[in-house]
């Protein structure tokens, strides 16, 4: 594999894409310290790096997940567009740090006779790997996940595992995001055993008819399976039925109802859980479960201030409920799948995702887009391979309602032809991409950074027309959002309040993503010890974009900005006017009534509490309002 790294294609000698399986099959968890050894260049790195009699005892130990740099190997990068290279796709420079991982695990005897596949989660940005010195193949798309089969070459007892990461490839060409160029393992890896007539894949398809209240569901599986969900009364029951269910409730990302179950052979079982809803696009307005939903949103790259991307557990759990408590009921994972386990979060506690391919190629701009590869025959493979692997890993989620081919990549026909496949895939989500202007390959018309006059038009389907008249109707007839809209950099974000009153008043404007949720400041600390958030050029790198990399309503350790508490108070859910002799509740929810909410008031007289009580506020209805009587107050002291 000596110029793997630069071709066209995606990878080779890995598994078909599928989605990450709960199951109840022996998995050993590989993550942990690795031995590692940084080389300045793939020459330098040398052959041989798969050898199992490879004398690593001088290499250092890095810890996995994580990112080489922020362990004092190489430098972090900063770049909003430009390439940190010369463009010469699909060649990088010969100057390529090149990072071997090696891992000495025991298997246990009980895997003896069992098949295997190896996992990662995600590797930055090309990766090779071998077993035992058998070679495995090698992959590309850093945020997504690759699959290995090693049933020939895993043994009981000791085994090594060596892989070879490089921090350029051809796959960088697609993945110039607006973020530090960071590089490693820098998420889960796994050894999973795969039992014969096991639970090989499955897709769940789970719909809800709001005008009955009755689901449909059907669970297939590449094999015959069984179901079990005892709450809707499916018992051992086939998993593909499908199985008419007579009153379900309905997932959404204010009452996140999930039904928890099992699908299982003789062989394995694999836990499953269910979100019934419906999304469709009627009468030009994007519904969930029969209403029109209005995205309250923010744009969420992955970051920690110290592990870069390489999340925890807590961080992606901290993110969610730090989301909810400020009234965000919408995340675009701009732009890359998130690890995994966010999207089971948003699944439990509720948010609406939309689920972004690991893709962009913003720095062909700089060139007026000539060489984008988006247009490019000899990269289609790259663009479709990694749409499915997106797809197929995310697609049981109910919280993802939208798939985005990816982000500033401009238009051409391999993502048209991504678009094509994942229609044929999933016809049960919309699609979107922003740089398709004319809608002519998507569901959704969506926009970055429209002033507000300009959103008013969309709104009014009074936007200048397209020189085609039957493309100009078709986008005229597509619920609009904004994909990215109010910056948060600086003294940012502006005119929320402005914006808002559009998405309220017109029907097709449902919406939007702030840019960006948090600050991608990497903590530093100066000679004397004080603590600072490093941007762009601080590490001394010669190509940089500086601070714009820290745009984030919520700082780099989370905290929020006065720009995140106004956003706040725009999206209230719920809106609160009153005059001397009533108070107006108007209830903004997509979906919900208020019955879970309790009003209170209460009245201080110089800041000193001297009344309040509960006010008698009846369940308000989605979208409607109520009027009650200003409660008595007493007299002046």
């Amino acid at each position: 594999m000596p110029q793997y790294h630069e071709e066209y294609a995606p990878g080779a000698g890995r598994r078909s894409p599928r989605a990450r399986l709960a199951s109840d099959a022996p998995a050993l968890s590989l993550n942990g310290d690795w031995r590692f050894r940084l080389s300045p260049t793939v020459a330098a790195a040398g052959d041989g790096a798969g050898a199992v009699d490879l004398d690593d005892t001088g290499w250092e130990l890095l810890p996995v997940p994580g990112h080489w740099q922020l362990a004092g190997h190489g430098r972090p990068a900063y770049t909003c567009c430009m390439f940190p290279f010369p463009a010469d796709p699909p060649h990088v420079p010969d100057e390529n740090p090149t990072g071997d991982y090696r891992r000495a695990f025991e298997v246990p005897e009980s895997w003896r006779g069992r098949g295997a596949v190896l996992r990662f989660e995600g590797v930055d940005s090309c990766a090779a790997a071998w077993l035992n010195g058998h070679e495995l193949g090698w992959s590309t798309g850093s945020r997504l996940p690759v699959e290995f089969d090693v049933t020939e070459h895993l043994r009981v007892g000791r085994n090594i595992l060596a892989v070879r990461v490089h921090q350029w490839s051809a796959g960088s060409y697609l993945e110039d995001q607006d973020m530090w160029w960071l590089s490693g393992i820098f998420r889960d890896v796994r050894l999973l055993a795969r039992p014969a007539g096991g639970v090989e894949d499955l897709t769940v398809r789970a719909g809800y008819d709001h005008r009955t209240g009755h689901g449909l569901l059907r669970v297939d599986t590449p094999a015959p399976a069984r179901l079990t969900v005892p709450e809707l009364g499916l018992v051992d029951v086939p998993a593909a039925g499908p199985h008419r269910l007579d009153r379900v409730e309905p997932w959404s990302a204010e009452r996140p109802r999930l039904y928890r179950g099992s699908v299982h052979t003789d062989a394995e079982r694999v836990e499953v859980a269910i979100g019934f809803r419906t999304v469709a696009v009627v009468d030009g307005v994007l519904t969930v479960n029969g209403r029109r939903i209005v995205f309250r949103g923010v744009n969420r790259h992955e970051w920690h201030p110290d592990r870069g991307r390489a999340l925890t557990e807590e961080d992606m759990l901290a993110d969610v409920l730090v989301l909810k408590r400020h009234n965000v009921n919408a995340v675009r994972t701009s732009h890359y799948p998130p690890h995994p386990r966010f999207l089971e979060l948003c699944d439990e506690l509720g948010l609406w995702v939309v689920d972004e391919c690991d893709l962009e190629t913003h720095g062909f701009c700089e060139f007026g887009w000539r060489g984008n590869p988006s247009d490019d025959a000899r990269w289609r493979e790259a663009y479709l391979d990694r749409m499915a692997r997106m797809v197929e890993r995310d697609k049981n989620h109910p919280s993802v309602i939208l798939w985005s081919l990816g982000n500033e990549s401009h238009t051409g026909a391999n993502l048209e032809a991504m678009a094509g496949w994942t229609r044929r895939r999933d016809p049960t989500r919309p699609i979107l991409y922003e740089h398709d202007t004319d809608s002519r390959y998507v569901d959704v018309y969506s926009r970055m950074y429209l002033p507000v006059d300009e959103v008013d038009a969309i709104g009014r389907r009074a936007e200048p027309p397209l020189a085609d008249p039957a493309a100009d109707a078709h986008r005229r007839g597509l619920p609009f959002i904004l994909i990215e809209y109010a910056h948060a950099m600086g003294n940012g974000p502006g005119n929320l309040a402005e914006y808002q009153a559009l998405f309220d008043a017109y029907p097709r404007c449902q919406g939007g993503f702030v840019w960006e949720y948090i600050d991608h400041g990497i903590r530093q600390r100066t000679a004397d010890g004080r603590e600072f958030f490093a941007y762009g050029g601080d590490f001394g790198e010669e190509l940089h974009d500086g601070n714009f990399v820290v745009d984030g309503l919520f700082f780099a350790d989370r905290t929020p900005s006065p720009g995140a508490v106004e956003f706040k108070k725009t999206i209230e859910p719920v809106r609160i006017e009153l005059d001397a002799s009533q108070v107006c509740v108007t209830n903004r929810y997509d979906l919900r009534d208020t019955a879970h909410l309790e009003f209170r008031w209460s009245l201080a007289e110089n800041g000193v509490p001297v009344a309040g009580g509960v006010l008698p506020v009846p369940p308000v209805p989605a979208g409607q309002r109520a009027v009650v009587a200003t409660p008595a107050l007493p007299g002046p002291t």
